[in-house]
């Protein structure tokens, strides 16, 4: 799709997600929100080796279903990206949003894969989906700000961006977009 034709309403979709999710809710993950809880003040600390270490266990986290049958499709989702097989993963990860509508790494990793596709109308969509599931998924809001400058909206790809350094300070790729686009929207109101 192409960005310069893109829809407005998408772009109020965009915009309303990240006005709904300025407030990331520390803990509200899983069953296990204590240990999410705590894995999300680890990541706040600023320790960049503890942070590495939580960032990750939160991923082992948020990638635990609950079910055999959700995980080996999530497995196949990832897989499938992973050896660039774009449509495979959305097919994948479509069965799992289909039958486990509440479990937001399956829509995180459809999002990646409508990126791939170029799709960033259906990216922002899943991505709506994770940030409603799972407030903290950082790595979701970095993906909206990636996406959102795609779509040359700098001052909400940069609010996104440090939504993703309020949960994450160590996040590199997002400070890196947060020092590369405050100039750009410098004067001018978020």
């Amino acid at each position: 799709m192409s960005i310069v034709g893109f829809s407005p309403k998408v772009i109020v979709a965009a915009s309303m997600t990240l006005f709904l999710f300025t407030s990331p809710v520390k803990g509200s993950n899983s069953a296990t929100n204590d240990d999410v809880g705590a894995l999300l003040q680890e990541l706040e600390q600023g320790d960049p080796v503890a942070s590495r270490q939580a960032a990750r266990a939160l991923e082992l986290e948020w990638s635990k279903s609950g079910s055999a049958s959700m995980n080996l499709l999530l497995n196949r989702g990832e897989a499938a990206l992973n050896r660039s097989d774009y449509r495979a993963a959305v097919d994948h990860l479509t069965a799992l949003t289909d039958h486990a509508p509440h479990f937001a790494e399956g829509w995180a990793l459809r999002a990646r894969a409508w990126h791939h596709l170029d799709e960033p109308g259906l990216a922002l969509s899943d991505l709506q989906q994770v940030l409603a599931l799972n407030p903290n998924h950082f790595h979701a809001l970095f993906g909206l700000g990636v996406t959102l400058e795609q779509l040359n909206r700098p001052k909400l790809a940069l609010r996104a961006y440090r939504l993703v350094l309020n949960i994450h300070p160590q996040y590199e790729e997002a400070t890196e977009a947060v020092s590369r686009l405050t100039p750009l929207v410098q004067g001018e109101s978020l």
